[in-house]
């Protein structure tokens, strides 16, 4: 049955349970016991403590103290329900109205606030890939802030779009690269590597030579400072470009 409602998954409902509408609409029979925002919050426990995999409305149901087929009655499946987890933890973005220095240490502001929910939530970098999707308030709020930062700039509609997104793709990227790292086996890994790569040198001159160098060493230095000083150069040079058009 769970199944079966999940694969017939409604986007105007899916909208409307993310922007508050279903809650407006009247409903027979005996009232709610639960808002979704609390159904939401009760994914959010399970998602925290043991990973999306571990997540389903079984569980939810199990929290919240009712049956699957009457947790239903809140959101129409999982999907949905994770939709609902997202914008729920993503809650307001931050005010870069505040922030002194233009457009560029305001997105600097705004990629540190999206690694700060990443690392809190790493389950929603599963949850929300780059692609077109349901999105709630709380989520356009996101953009909302990131594309007002870099109105200043001049760029184009699509431009400012893209560099939104540019940045999101560095946050996104470093936070996984922190989440997957082992430290102890990264430190075997390396050891193996350059044991290999002593044998094979020469079929790899550059690749040998970057290790002597130390340029596969830890990082000492937060790498997002590095990754948002190349994008943020990258788009600091297009604004001055379209300025001399």
């Amino acid at each position: 049955m769970s199944a079966n409602r999940e694969s017939k998954r409604d986007p105007g409902a899916s909208l409307a349970l993310l922007w508050g509408e279903a809650e407006a609409r009247p409903r027979r029979g005996p009232k709610p016991k639960f808002t979704p925002v609390q159904v939401a919050r009760a994914g959010i426990g399970i998602a925290d403590s043991e990973g999306l995999d571990a997540l389903s409305m079984q569980r939810v149901a199990e929290l919240l103290g009712v049956t699957t087929m009457a947790l239903y009655r809140y959101v129409p499946g999982k999907p949905d329900l994770i939709d609902l987890m997202v914008d729920t933890v993503l809650s307001s973005p931050p005010d870069l109205g505040d922030v002194p220095g233009g457009w560029r240490p305001r997105i600097e502001a705004w990629a540190r606030a999206c690694r700060h929910v990443y690392r809190a939530h790493p389950w929603i970098l599963a949850a929300t890939g780059l692609r077109r999707q349901a999105m709630g308030p709380h989520q356009v709020a996101w953009l909302d802030a990131a594309l007002a930062a870099l109105e200043p700039t001049g760029l184009g509609a699509r431009h400012r779009h893209d560099a939104a997104i540019l940045v999101l793709s560095l946050v996104r990227n470093l936070t996984q690269q922190t989440l997957d790292s082992d430290e102890q086996g990264d430190r075997e890994w390396d050891r193996l590597t350059t044991q290999q790569l002593t044998l094979h040198a020469e079929r790899f001159p550059a690749v040998t030579r970057a290790v002597t160098e130390g340029g596969f060493a830890p990082a000492g230095d937060d790498p997002l400072d590095f990754g948002l000083s190349c994008v943020l150069d990258g788009i600091q040079g297009l604004v001055e470009s379209a300025g001399r058009a």
